[in-house]
């Protein structure tokens, strides 16, 4: 089945290019298309895509509001929301993360890169722009809680290794590989990364690794 798309960017002719790059690829169909926040969120909703792609910058409703509205710490069944933006500032991509977003990509990104970050999304990985992950994790580790939660269980030697490659952006297939483990037990250590540290998705992980102060 295709990954359902739904793209929001106040920019019709970027709109319609990516509208254009996602359904050109095999496996993703954009199902609608908004021009601002308010609306972005109104389809989302009523139409419940896999992934929702959404520029930062939009009238009323901003990018990062929206990402809130759909896939923050409220809401009981979240969207994934990859976020899209031409610029790169470390304060927008933080904030996305926070927001809930499970990517970060900027819009020169090109349509392999979007591609990817589509179909990590609908599988629930997450794809932050290589140029900026490490960069945006470390610096801005200082800036999430003074004292982050801590496991409600010790984490195994395993979960730690499995800890460290998400912090580092690896996708489950390249955490696989890295570690000679298969998938099925690359979800199983995510899921209970997750439960211990009451994290709501990879992203969220990868913060609390850089909270604590873990070195990768």
């Amino acid at each position: 089945m295709s990954v359902r798309v739904v793209v929001a960017d106040d920019q019709e002719i970027v709109r319609t290019g990516l509208t254009m790059i996602l359904d050109a690829q095999p496996g993703i169909e954009v199902v609608g298309s908004a021009g601002d926040g308010r609306e972005a969120v109104r389809l989302a909703r009523a139409l419940r895509p896999d992934v929702c792609l959404f520029d930062i910058r939009m009238p009323g409703v901003d990018g990062i509001e929206a990402t809130r509205l759909l896939a923050g710490p409220d809401v009981p069944d979240p969207l994934a929301v990859v976020v899209i933006t031409t610029f790169d500032l470390d304060e927008y991509v933080y904030a996305a993360l926070r927001a809930g977003a499970v990517g970060f990509l900027l819009k020169d990104a090109g349509p392999a890169l979007l591609t990817q970050a589509v179909h990590a999304a609908a599988e629930g990985d997450a794809l932050i722009a290589p140029s900026i992950t490490a960069r945006l994790l470390k610096t801005f580790a200082a800036a999430g809680p003074a004292s982050p939660a801590q496991p409600v269980e010790p984490l195994t030697d395993r979960e730690e290794q499995v800890l460290a490659t998400v912090a580092r952006g690896r996708t489950n297939s390249e955490i696989a590989g890295e570690l000679h483990i298969t998938l099925s037990t690359v979800k199983t250590h995510i899921a209970s990364l997750m439960a211990k540290l009451g994290a709501r998705n990879r992203v969220e992980i990868a913060l609390w690794a850089y909270e604590t102060g873990r070195k990768y």
